[in-house]
């Protein structure tokens, strides 16, 4: 068993060195924490459940989520104080989330098609309206233990270097219905393959290209072009997975819950990039030429594209972790093909295995900690709805595209 892990660079120690005692002090504290505001004997207030679930969403999806949008961008600019990046992307978020916060008008009408139109009054939301999607418009009065402590599932599986979908671990906890879940399910299953076939025509066209161009140390121009590109990526980003940690929030903050949500997550970005992305970056820096600063703005490109699209398409949240493994699989895939890569053909090949498998098990974890948390989601409901909702939501988006 452990050379069939070893093989495909699957994590063979399964129980935590003595350098990890503390993250397990940790983790065993935040359960324990988890279990005091929800137990009903306690008597603990649920809006002291709220922002505890929050502290940890915010904490586990931003050290999880810091290889999507981030990845490439931390390893092309290692040679950056962290505090610059720090005051550019903070900075971004501050913009992209006060916008939503002071504008975004989603409730109090409808257009012919029964979608959102607003009524000329701000919602106070900071989801960008990923949170109307139905089976997740409601906040939540009450909290399950699970809800609670589904973000420390996160970050252990984050700690096993495992590129797990944020949006399957924390957002399905509060769905009400199979179809929300399918409807998730079904939009980011189609980001996968999307991005997947995308990455792999994008970069064997490139790759021939890069041989001749892409040689000796990058141009300032490339430094700017990167940032800039990250910069609208990052916001972008933002507006579909903001909905993961505001799930918890009541759907229309005030001035002092907006100042708690944009100064927690301001301050974990900070925690990121002062320790270079943790971990997961891994999943990152053991692709292909990801430090070269042209190869990190292309990614980036595309992965902005595609995520912008999908938010045009539906308000539904999505899984970009999905996406962007599936760019990242693509890419090494077809420079693989090209033989302009580090990686083989083979050895890409056990790259998007290992990726794609660990994002399966984030979402079977999901799914079980759905049905433990919701009484209308037993096992036979979802094993029965919930494949229906998918192939449903599946075929709408490629039918869509012509297929």
């Amino acid at each position: 068993m452990n050379r069939l892990f070893s093989v495909f660079g699957y994590p063979r120690t399964v129980w935590f060195p003595k350098s990890e005692f503390r993250f397990l002090a940790f983790i065993l504290f935040g359960f324990g924490l988890a279990l005091l505001v929800t137990s009903p004997s306690v008597g603990v207030s649920p809006s002291v459940a709220m922002w505890v679930g929050f502290l940890f969403a915010a904490y586990a999806a931003v050290a999880n989520d810091s290889i999507q949008t981030l990845g490439t961008f931390i390893a092309s600019n290692q040679d950056k104080k962290w505090w610059i990046l720090w005051l550019f992307i903070g900075g971004v978020f501050l913009v992209t989330h006060s916008y939503s916060w002071f504008f975004s008008d989603f409730v109090g009408a409808f257009d012919a098609n029964g979608s959102p139109i607003g009524d000329g009054i701000a919602d106070g939301d900071v989801s960008h309206g990923r949170l109307l999607a139905k089976g997740f418009e409601e906040a939540p009065t009450n909290f399950h233990f699970l809800q609670i402590a589904a973000p420390i599932f996160l970050l252990i599986l984050t700690r096993l270097k495992m590129p797990v979908s944020t949006t399957f671990i924390l957002l399905t906890s509060f769905a009400t219905s199979p179809k929300a879940v399918g409807g998730v399910l079904a939009k980011s299953m189609s980001g996968y393959i999307l991005a997947f076939f995308l990455g792999i025509i994008v970069f064997s066209a490139i790759a021939k290209l890069s041989r001749k161009y892409f040689v000796g140390d990058a141009k300032f121009g490339w430094t700017i072009a990167q940032w800039i590109t990250t910069g609208t990526l990052w916001s972008v980003w933002l507006m579909q997975d903001a909905a993961n940690i505001a799930v918890y929030l009541p759907r229309s903050l005030s001035f002092l819950e907006f100042t708690g949500f944009a100064g927690a997550v301001f301050i974990g970005l900070g925690l990121l990039l002062y320790y270079k992305g943790g971990r997961i970056q891994k999943i990152v820096t053991e692709k292909s030429v990801v430090t070269d600063v042209r190869f990190a703005t292309l990614v980036d490109f595309v992965y902005c594209i595609i995520l912008f699209y999908f938010k045009l398409y539906s308000q539904v949240p999505m899984s970009t972790t999905w996406v962007f493994i599936g760019l990242l699989g693509g890419r090494e895939l077809g420079m693989a093909i090209m033989k302009s890569g580090d990686n083989s053909i083979g050895k890409s090949f056990k790259l998007l295995i290992k990726d794609f498998s660990f994002a399966l098990i984030g979402l079977i974890i999901s799914i079980a900690i759905a049905i433990g948390v919701n009484d209308q989601l037993s096992f036979d409901v979802m094993m029965t709805d919930l494949p229906k909702s998918f192939a449903e939501g599946f075929a709408k988006f490629f039918d869509k595209l012509g297929f």
